[in-house]
């Protein structure tokens, strides 16, 4: 399920959004505790295996029930969680900071730069980011180092989309050619009049590219291409147990839970800001 399909689903009326805010900030709050202190939620050993107790229902001793190596399948997701979010706020800001740069360069260069670099931006940005960065990964190979870079290498390009089309809005700004009639320096105008203004809708753009790194990193995790068993990841969590799903579903369900409830907190979230900046923007 692609995150434009999780958006459109999760587009729920002004009325309700307050309740649905509150929720996802209540979600992604206990991803982040899980990611940082997960013994906090989870005190077991992850990576503790007890044949004798494999495939286990959910119980009270096992809220998640066991995997194939009787591994506590919920010990298991809260302790994936750091991997998942890791993978997931890395690539979001390499590619904040790949999209960032080459946005900000196509909108204050010439009409050639930006010709080309628009040109580029567009098609990067025609394949799906998980198609892309499956592409690239095929080059570098696999682990958590490589799933980062390709995720954002394959995200930079809508991050440098936004940012060229608000560098060109502020670049035409009453301001800014206030200032170039002061004769300050091109650098000056750009540090202290171009970015920072430019970069006012970058939160919505991070908010929302963060649940679909974490998205496409549980989908090439499960490939194989991320972290490896027996580290507890959603998608390598995923890839382990698919095979049982018809004789312990819960090996399965939860992971591939805590995967969607993440990335559609993130994306309330990020509709949230949105919202809230169309409305800063018409007063």
């Amino acid at each position: 399920m692609t995150t434009a399909i999780l958006r459109q689903r999760f587009a729920l009326p002004v009325s309700h959004r307050p309740v649905a805010v509150l929720i996802a900030g209540v979600v992604l709050v206990l991803a982040v505790l899980a990611a940082l202190v997960p013994t906090l939620l989870a005190s077991g050993d992850p990576l503790q295996t007890d044949l004798v107790t494999a495939h286990r229902p959910p119980s009270l001793s096992h809220p998640f029930g066991t995997d194939q190596l009787g591994r506590d399948v919920f010990t298991r997701v809260v302790h994936g969680a750091r991997l998942s979010l890791f993978i997931g706020v890395s690539a979001t800001a390499l590619a904040g900071l790949i999209g960032v740069s080459a946005g900000l360069a196509a909108g204050i260069g010439g009409r050639v730069v930006d010709a080309i670099a628009s040109r580029a931006f567009d098609l990067l940005g025609a394949f799906p980011e998980v198609l892309l960065a499956l592409v690239l990964i095929t080059f570098t190979g696999t682990g958590t180092g490589n799933l980062v870079l390709a995720l954002g290498l394959a995200a930079a390009p809508r991050f440098a989309r936004v940012m060229r089309a608000e560098t060109r809005a502020v670049r035409a700004a009453d301001h800014v050619a206030q200032a170039r009639l002061l004769t300050r320096s091109r650098a000056r105008i750009v540090v202290r009049h171009i970015l920072p203004n430019a970069l006012r809708s970058l939160p919505i753009v991070v908010t929302l590219g963060l649940g679909t790194s974490i998205l496409g990193a549980a989908a090439l995790s499960f490939l194989g291409f991320g972290p490896q068993p027996p580290d507890p990841e959603w998608g390598s969590m995923l890839a382990e147990a698919h095979g049982d799903l018809r004789i312990a579903w819960w090996s399965v369900a939860f992971p591939g839970a805590a995967v969607t409830v993440v990335v559609l907190a993130t994306t309330v979230l990020g509709r949230h800001v949105g919202h809230r900046f169309e409305r800063r923007a018409q007063l």
